[in-house]
């Protein structure tokens, strides 16, 4: 029987192949990239086979590489459920984007450890989303429009009301729509601020500051720069605080909710339930 190749190499193997990038892989192991390239070089060397092509943005498995990575996934999966089993603690991994991590969940976690004490839960907290067979998690958070997949179940955590929010002292110097024109609007990558002038019925172009995550700019609202227009749960702590004030009460509907995702038929689907109606319990 031959030896068997180093685990470290068959680990960034297969991270590399179900991610596809080893930049991606490289953040999931926690070494670096090059760590990964370096190990997947010496797997292909021992292997006599080309696993991936390398691409300009990206990679390929090659025809060895498929029929290599799928049962070495189950391998790692039947490591995996062992230890899982041998565990005296339940672990549960959720996948939300990092603004809704920092706005709305992170501070209602404290309430969801202490009502189930027993169980281990893990944030995966990226913009890419879960494809929940290979990458462990269990149940995720988004926000876009349902459908999100094959195979995928979906619920409205929430409504999909967003209000333009500003600092105090903005809020004051805003008595009608037309007051938006004399500042800066804060934009983040779903770009609603447009939509919400023509339903105002506001021609012109506005002063504009774009972020790539939606807490960059509720956080710019909060310390004076401009006004945000934001999912209104992700600022219903700074709207009662009195950090954050809405300067106009008017409102814009759009079909980008926040939704609970999670396969049809989740691996753990006992601690998928809890959580789901823990999630819904918060809203």
């Amino acid at each position: 029987m031959a030896a068997l190749p180093p685990l470290n190499a068959l680990r960034a193997f297969e991270a590399a192949a179900r991610h596809l990038n080893f930049r991606l892989a490289a953040e999931e192991l926690g070494v670096t990239q090059g760590a990964v390239a370096q190990q997947v070089r010496g797997l292909e060397a021992r292997l006599a086979e080309k696993l991936f092509e390398r691409l300009p943005r990206g990679l390929a498995l090659t025809e060895a590489g498929r029929r290599f990575h799928a049962p070495l996934r189950r391998a790692f999966r039947l490591i995996e459920d062992a230890v899982d089993e041998l565990s005296s603690d339940q672990q549960v991994v959720v996948s939300v984007t990092p603004s809704f991590a920092s706005k709305w969940l992170v501070p209602r976690l404290p309430d969801l450890t202490d009502r189930h004490p027993d169980i281990s839960v893990k944030i995966d907290a990226r913009e890419r989303l879960a494809d929940f067979k290979g990458d462990g998690v269990d149940i995720a958070v988004r926000q876009g429009r349902a459908p999100f997949g094959a195979g995928l179940t979906s619920t409205p955590l929430f409504s999909n009301a967003f209000v333009p929010v500003c600092s105090p002292k903005l809020a004051r110097q805003i008595t009608k729509p037309e007051d938006l024109w004399d500042h800066v609007l804060l934009n983040d990558t779903h770009g609603l601020w447009p939509l919400f002038l023509e339903r105002l019925g506001l021609d012109g172009k506005p002063r504009v500051m774009s972020f790539s995550q939606t807490s960059l700019a509720i956080d710019a609202a909060t310390s004076g720069q401009g006004i945000a227009l934001a999912h209104e749960p992700l600022v219903a702590t700074e709207l009662a605080s009195g950090r954050l004030e809405r300067p106009l009460p008017d409102v814009l509907i759009e079909d980008l909710g926040f939704h609970v995702v999670s396969p049809a038929k989740p691996r753990q689907p006992e601690l998928v339930a809890l959580i789901k109606n823990w999630l819904l319990s918060q809203s």
